[in-house]
């Protein structure tokens, strides 16, 4: 009876594991459906920051950022039926803070990059059971005028305006191509 209930176990645990698998078919489903979200939502922030960035520059995108960035993530969050975070290990806004799953995921970008490798989105199935995507955010030049180094592109001006609306800012200090964070997609079962 022992032996059974042993192996009864080990059946279970495997058939359990597998269920944690996406079928090749499920990963490349979800790895297009995040970048459906991900170039939606870059696109809906990027387009509405640039026209603040134009209309004043730092001083009218600095705090159109921090009160609309999160409220249009939402939107699209809504739109897409997912819940949509940017996270990083260097934040702005504290409630972009890495999970420790995402600060794994973040240090292998890193690593990636360090070794010159392409970046791939990465699907998995999550603590919740719910399919999660992750994909890179990199900084591209005009990010620089708000992440950048301070007294290089980081103006001292910008930096003390992005100071007063984030004061534990650490999202500074980057260059052109590095991993600004990631884009982390949770898909909610239906």
């Amino acid at each position: 009876m022992y032996k059974k209930l042993i192996i009864f176990t080990v059946l279970l645990s495997i058939v359990a594991c597998d269920n944690n698998k996406l079928s090749k078919v499920e990963e490349e489903e979800y790895i297009n459906k995040g970048k459906e979200i991900t170039k939606a939502s870059f696109k809906e922030l990027s387009t509405n920051l640039m026209a603040q960035m134009k209309l004043g520059g730092p001083k009218q995108a600095v705090p159109f950022c921090n009160t609309q960035a999160m409220p249009i993530t939402d939107k699209m969050a809504k739109k897409y039926n997912v819940t949509i975070k940017r996270a990083s290990d260097k934040v702005r806004n504290a409630e972009n803070k890495a999970t420790e799953r995402e600060l794994q995921i973040i240090a292998g970008y890193k690593a990636s990059l360090e070794n010159s490798s392409e970046l791939s989105p990465i699907v998995e199935i999550n603590s919740d059971k719910n399919k999660q995507f992750y994909a890179p955010i990199i900084i591209k030049e005009k990010c620089l005028v708000c992440h950048g180094k301070p007294n290089e592109q980081l103006k001292v001006k910008t930096d003390s305006l992005i100071k007063s609306f984030y004061p534990h800012d650490k999202a500074i200090g980057y260059k052109n191509g590095d991993l600004r964070g990631i884009w982390s997609i949770e898909f909610k079962n239906n």
